[in-house]
């Protein structure tokens, strides 16, 4: 069965063209890439999307009649239901863009999207490690934080598309900022968020006459990123590696809410989680044993995203796939 996916991000968007199998397994086969900011606007990227894909069949020796779906991996706000874009940050000019009906003018085949997080949780649940599971969820931890949910065997989105924004749930008072809220589960677990924690150690540090692996001046602060934190944790810096014990309680407790709500089989983590679970693991793993129901962390495996970097462009096949 052919399948196409777009994939729409901030910093580019894609093409895809896949293969899902009898044997229920996916296959990337052709890929263009556009950046975003040379066609920006809608108006611009969709046509040059709908022209991808004519190329695409053209180099696959196919018609659109051999292809069974389109699927669409798109940052939110959306709705899925009607097939709208809704203004994403990342996207500036996306406003009320009903992207699906666009494609389905243009093809006349079956058109589906999702957001970003639930497009992922597609893949994983149907290719990755969630497979054979019924109640997975799936954690991006990247620059941001949010969740897609598989509940008894579908994808979960809530009344308007808004079910798995855990990233917003404050975990205390005060804290890193991550989706507007100080103290939120974004703030102590994404990109972003480790580091500010590694700042605001590192002036702590500073403050008392000591160096800082990760930033060796002071008017580097805001140049930190959370590789940088990583690689000197990876070195062994005992700095680095309290961000990253920080970050591992947090995430335990965030974690924990879940599980206790929720009760998966499988949450899988991706993106930093998946270089950096080695820094993560132990106190992730304590806080949770501390928080979560015992019956219910019993039943539930923490795992890193089985896909890796291929998750983004499996994500918008997987869409299409789920589709039909």
């Amino acid at each position: 069965m052919n399948l196409i996916g777009l994939d729409i991000g901030g910093t580019k968007c894609a093409v895809l063209f896949g293969e899902l199998s009898n044997g229920g397994n996916i296959k990337v086969l052709d890929k263009l890439v556009y950046p975003t900011s040379e066609y920006r606007s809608p108006d611009r990227m969709l046509p040059k999307l709908q022209n991808g894909i004519t190329e695409i069949l053209k180099r696959q020796q196919l018609s659109v009649k051999d292809i069974a779906a389109i699927g669409i991996s798109c940052g939110g706000p959306l709705d899925s239901k009607q097939g709208v874009v809704m203004s994403p940050p990342n996207l500036p000019g996306w406003d009320d863009v009903h992207i699906v009906k666009y494609f389905e003018n243009q093809f006349s085949i079956p058109v589906a999207i999702q957001n970003d997080a639930n497009a992922c949780a597609l893949a994983e649940w149907k290719f990755g490690a969630g497979r054979g599971t019924s109640n997975m969820i799936f954690l991006t931890f990247g620059t941001g934080l949010g969740a897609g949910l598989i509940l008894d065997g579908k994808l979960y989105s809530g009344t308007n598309d808004n079910a798995g924004e855990v990233g917003h749930i404050r975990l205390e008072n005060f804290g890193p900022v991550g989706y507007g809220k100080s103290g939120s589960f974004e703030g102590f677990c994404s990109g972003g968020g480790i580091a500010q924690l590694a700042r605001l150690k590192a002036i702590e540090t500073f403050q008392m006459g000591g160096k800082v692996a990760y930033c060796k001046e002071f008017d580097e602060l805001m140049s930190v990123t959370a590789q940088d934190v990583a690689e000197a944790a990876n070195n062994g810096d005992p700095l680095a590696l309290s961000v990253y014990e920080t970050c591992g309680t947090y995430m335990g407790k965030g974690l924990a809410v879940l599980i206790d709500i929720l009760n998966p089989e499988c949450i899988v983590i991706g993106s930093i989680y998946i270089r950096s679970s080695h820094l993560l693991i132990s106190s992730l793993e304590k806080t949770l044993n501390i928080e979560s129901l015992p019956l219910a962390r019993k039943v539930c495996r923490i795992v890193p995203a089985e896909l890796e970097e291929q998750i983004g462009d499996i994500a918008s096949l997987s869409v299409a796939a789920d589709k039909i």
